[in-house]
């Protein structure tokens, strides 16, 4: 029996295990894939409080893995099924995809969010074959060739900037007539001469034989349709939080884990926190800042059992 079982190890769930080790819990941290979360495909961090330069994505969240491990966190490689409560002995039973359980006094969930896909005709099919939803991994392949970039947040526009260091030509095709990412990030994207704003249109599907050789864009308001010749499209629509596990009572209509400002959800000891979370500002400092807040309230929890 564990004190607390952490879902995921991004920001989040590092940050938990950090403070959840020094207040003296036995935990441990699960995680399906590698340590990290989605800010392993970010190219360069620079609203991380405590660095003067930029720093790789990687290298920050592997620096939180490090530096948990340290204090002596317990993070493994599972895959979890299901989470319940057991009202007998109330504690929790984490069934795993091989079948074993792990029994918990308390959960911090925080298995983030994954990426929206956009779910037009020739996505999925070139999906690997020029269609990309990280531009850190895949930009190098599109050296001098033509890219699209579709998404106008955050994201979407520090991908295309980084794209741009490749690529001959970005067409950075949003809904909307203005970008809504933050105004530093919008300044760079207009600034880089090989970016190519395409406001107010949509993709409505993705064109090729074998590889992505166009991409058909509808414009909302003229409702003209036009195909640019592109060899890659590099999508970043948003984010899905990774919550299908969870009762929908426990979920808001974006299916948002609903908490209070101690990251409580209405289960007793279950506890969220991250981008899976409502009201999330999808921030790696704000993930961090989640995690420590759920490992104490976490430690609260257990010690009033007692």
């Amino acid at each position: 029996m564990k004190d607390l079982v952490i879902i995921g190890a991004g920001p989040a769930g590092l940050a938990a295990a950090i403070y959840g080790v020094r207040a003296g819990l036995d935990l441990l941290v699960i995680e399906k894939f590698s340590p990290g979360g989605q800010v392993m495909n970010t190219y360069e961090v620079e609203n991380y409080p405590g660095f003067v330069e930029p720093v790789p994505g990687w290298e920050l969240v592997s620096a939180m893995e490090n530096q948990a491990r340290r204090l002596g966190a317990d993070i493994q490689s599972v895959e979890m099924s299901s989470l319940a409560k057991n009202a007998h002995d109330n504690c929790f039973d984490i069934t795993c995809a091989g079948g074993d359980v792990i029994r918990a006094r308390s959960v911090i969930a925080a298995t983030g969010a994954s990426l929206i896909k956009l779910g037009v005709p020739g996505e999925s099919e070139f999906t690997g074959r020029g269609v990309s939803y990280c531009a850190t991994c895949d930009a190098a392949f599109f050296r001098d060739k033509i890219t699209t970039v579709v998404g106008g947040g955050d994201t979407a526009l520090e991908e295309a900037v980084y794209l741009a260091k490749f690529a001959s030509k970005v067409y950075l095709v949003h809904r909307r007539d203005q970008f809504r990412g933050m105004k530093v990030l919008q300044d760079r994207a207009r600034a880089c001469e090989k970016i190519i704003p395409v406001y107010d249109s949509v993709i409505t599907s993705i064109n090729g034989a074998g590889k992505v050789e166009s991409v058909s864009v509808l414009n909302k308001k003229s409702g003209e349709t036009r195909d640019l010749g592109v060899d890659g499209v590099f999508i970043f629509i948003g984010y899905r939080p990774n919550t299908a596990y969870l009762s929908a009572d426990m979920l808001n209509e974006y299916g948002e884990v609903k908490v209070d400002m101690r990251m409580k959800t209405s289960m007793e000891g279950l506890f969220a926190a991250g981008d899976m979370r409502q009201n999330s500002i999808r921030q790696i400092v704000a993930a961090a800042a989640d995690g420590a807040t759920a490992a104490l309230g976490a430690y609260d929890y257990i010690t009033g059992l007692s």
